[in-house]
């Protein structure tokens, strides 16, 4: 097969039957498989490869003779193949068969689309599901793009209409699209009175549907959701929602985001986030993660916050831990209590969505995070659990290598978070319980020569402990740091935290590595910097944090106030006129009021 790719232009062959001009690097036109004025066709002859913007059809040169000319894998191939003077194997009368059967359900499939669709446009049994989910923001756009439609009450209207198409009831039931009766009726339709979402292969070919029940239309324990059954054409653990689009996206270096939802996979491409996939009403399957991985390295899963969320991530961290390689693996995504995608993109935007994508936690920071969250390990005995917990979670990764540097990862976190717990653990225990608001304990001065490092644990004060950065934000926003790169990080701190993300420490450590200040962290996170103030290093309390950190802050006041009273005494000494001198005298109140003796 790459042998036939390499020896066909795809633009040539595309251009047989479509008016391409060129863009750039690419060329567009209309597209051949949709109606539309506006062209959304694209062919890239550099990945060749072929995407439409519009319906999301994808392939290469063999899949578009397929869908054009309706013909299985193997006669594209012998067309191509003649084209480009090769010879190919012939079939056996089995493989004939069988190209010969998907190629029949793959037409009803996309003529059960199609009916789908005129319900939802054109018939008044459609204007009500029609105006829901334009009232839910999807666009005309979107709409088309997912050949969104609609099945009518009337369990009969699919089966006459692909029956006039020449199918049997043999091959709708093969589909998947009617069932039969077990009262010895007539055979009905699958789906009734439900939002229809069609399901595409990797080829943009319709091969399921999945049903969205819509308010008030159904009885009370009626299923919100019903998908396809299992057929010769589709298996459910094996595919994802929207997956051609994905390729596209994936393609052109898009993230790829795995949602719960049709109707979420739907906002985020809306929105801009075209490589959003979702399970087909399964948890996600090993099989999954696999196509996951085809399409990108570290995709992103993205989960509800609540219980229910925590639960679902967990099931998934299960399944791909056993699977993990080399630059192979994924991260977690938490929303807000309540919120899914859809949910989030209509009431906050994109950028609240792409906020929690960019906080995204890696593997083995979450697979941490289960096991430490609201837990105390006070004793020995909890830390040596917490150990052989996180010891067997590594070991069920089977590539060695990966293994190896997860054993290493997890016991370099607990070896951070319980290196300081010593003989005074119970003491700091027992002064944390007396911290109380608005009675913070006072601490000793740091003894700081260095002003830039003086800096570096405001820095690290506020990454370990983000709950005083309501407290510290004024002051913090006029930081005035000379290294460009470490003032990039307070910015990028100031950025997130601003715009309203209650972000935990881990939280903000992933979105700073994600954006690639990894090494600005490690020079923070030193000892170096904690061995100089022991507030800022993790596992002390609260308020110890916020005090030193006010402390510190204040010690740089007071040294920039003196240097500026200085400068305005040589000033005044200079030039001893009324504006010097009340300036001087201003700075001299101020450096009284400071509290620095120096």
């Amino acid at each position: 097969m790459s042998e036939l790719r390499d020896r066909l232009t795809l633009s040539e062959i595309v251009g047989r039957r479509v008016r391409l001009t060129r863009a750039g690097r690419e060329f567009k036109g209309c597209c051949p498989f949709h109606k539309e004025k506006t062209p959304s066709f694209t062919v890239n002859d550099d990945k060749q490869f072929y995407h439409c913007f519009g319906c999301g059809a994808h392939g290469d040169a063999v899949e578009f003779v397929m869908q054009q000319d309706n013909l299985s894998f193997i006669e594209a191939v012998e067309m191509l193949a003649a084209q480009a003077g090769m010879e190919v194997p012939q079939q056996t009368p089995q493989e004939v068969a069988q190209a010969r059967k998907e190629k029949s359900l793959h037409s009803l499939m996309d003529d059960a689309a199609n009916f789908f669709t005129h319900v939802l446009y054109e018939t008044k049994e459609g204007s009500g599901p029609l105006a829901y989910v334009r009232e839910r923001g999807m666009s005309a756009e979107a709409l088309t793009a997912f050949r969104i439609g609609y099945s009518p009450a009337d369990g009969q209207a699919l089966r006459r209409y692909l029956k006039e198409k020449g199918y049997t009831d043999e091959q709708m039931v093969e589909a998947g699209v009617i069932r039969r009766s077990t009262r010895g009726g007539e055979p009905y339709s699958f789906f009734r009175e439900r939002l229809m979402f069609p399901v595409s292969d990797k080829r943009g070919r319709v091969v399921a549907f999945g049903g969205r029940v819509l308010p008030g239309n159904a009885a009370e324990d009626a299923p919100k959701y019903i998908n396809s059954s299992d057929s010769p054409l589709f298996h459910k653990g094996r595919m994802l929602y929207a997956e051609s689009h994905a390729r596209a996206a994936a393609a052109d270096g898009q993230p790829i985001i795995v949602v719960e939802g049709y109707m979420d996979v739907m906002a985020c491409w809306q929105a801009g986030f075209r490589g959003a996939v979702a399970p087909l009403g399964t948890a996600l399957t090993e099989d999954q993660i696999l196509v996951l991985w085809k399409l990108c390295n570290v995709p992103v899963l993205c989960f509800d916050g609540d219980n229910a969320g925590r639960r679902a991530a967990a099931r998934a961290c299960e399944r791909i831990l056993p699977l993990l390689k080399p630059d192979y693996t994924a991260r977690f995504a938490f929303l807000p209590e309540g919120q899914d995608p859809d949910s989030l993109l209509r009431g906050q935007g994109r950028g609240a969505l792409q906020a929690f994508l960019d906080s995204a936690l890696p593997m083995a920071d979450f697979i941490w995070s289960r096991h430490t969250a609201g837990q105390v390990f006070e004793s020995p005995e909890a830390r040596a659990g917490l150990s052989k917990g996180l010891e067997d979670e590594a070991a069920r990764i089977a590539d060695r290598g990966v293994q190896h540097y997860y054993r290493q990862s997890f016991r370099e976190k607990i070896f951070a978070a319980f290196r300081w717990k010593g003989a005074k653990a119970g003491k700091r225990k027992k002064d944390e319980r007396k911290d109380r608001v608005g009675d913070v304990m006072r601490l000793r001065r740091p003894a700081f020569t260095d002003l830039s490092l003086s800096r570096q644990v405001l820095l690290v004060t506020v990454i370990n402990y983000p709950e005083i950065f309501e407290l510290v934000e004024e002051e913090f926003g006029s930081l005035d740091i000379e290294n460009k790169r470490l003032d990039l990080v307070r910015q990028s701190i100031l950025d997130i935290m601003g715009s309203g993300n209650a972000l935990d420490r881990d939280g903000i450590v992933n979105y700073l590595n994600g954006n690639g200040f990894g090494e600005e962290l490690s020079l923070l996170m030193s000892e170096g910097v904690y061995t100089h103030a022991g507030f800022a290093r993790p596992g002390r309390s609260v308020g110890e944090a916020q005090a030193g950190w006010f402390e510190t802050w204040q010690l740089l006041y007071a040294r920039a106030v003196r240097a500026e009273l200085k400068a305005a005494g040589r000033a005044l000494a200079n030039d001893p006129s009324l504006e010097n001198e009340e300036k001087w005298r201003a700075l001299h109140n101020v450096h009284k009021a400071s509290g620095d003796g120096n």
